[in-house]
């Protein structure tokens, strides 16, 4: 049964020795467990600049997956050490990615949990930085 949630989602992305960039949202979104799996989703906002695109994360128990739908669509697949190669389509254009988990973490029960992922990016084989998520899901 698909549920309304509070997420607060924390998002930094860092390049060499700069300083990271970070952006902190709070909104509302829905979880289901379907098909062995939770469904985390929410609509992204003109703060992080992708209004228009609706985040789900998918958790199942050997991965997390990263889908993003609407005005640009992307599917990035975490597993710990295991590199994914897939593509971000944006209106203007499509760009390969590649990603490489270096942590992975998530504890999800039927009333919120938690879910933790950091992962090295390439964007068309150019090194783009470490990105680390946080997301805390709590039932409304």
């Amino acid at each position: 049964m698909k549920q309304e949630v509070v997420l607060s989602v924390r998002g930094s992305q860092r390049y060499g020795n700069q300083e990271p960039e970070v952006i902190e949202l709070v909104t509302e979104g829905t979880m289901e467990y379907v098909s062995g799996g939770w469904d985390i989703s929410y609509q992204e906002t003109e703060l992080t600049g992708m209004e228009g695109v609706t985040t789900t994360f998918r958790v199942e128990p050997e991965r997390v997956t990263l889908l993003r739908t609407g005005a640009l669509n992307s599917k990035m697949v975490f597993q710990q050490g295991v590199s994914d190669d897939s593509l971000y389509q944006m209106p203007f254009g499509t760009l390969m990615l590649t990603v490489t988990a270096t942590h992975v973490f998530f504890d999800i029960v039927p009333d919120g949990g938690v879910v933790d992922l950091s992962y090295e990016i390439n964007i068309e084989n150019s090194e783009a930085g470490i990105i680390d998520y946080h997301l805390d899901i709590r039932a409304k």
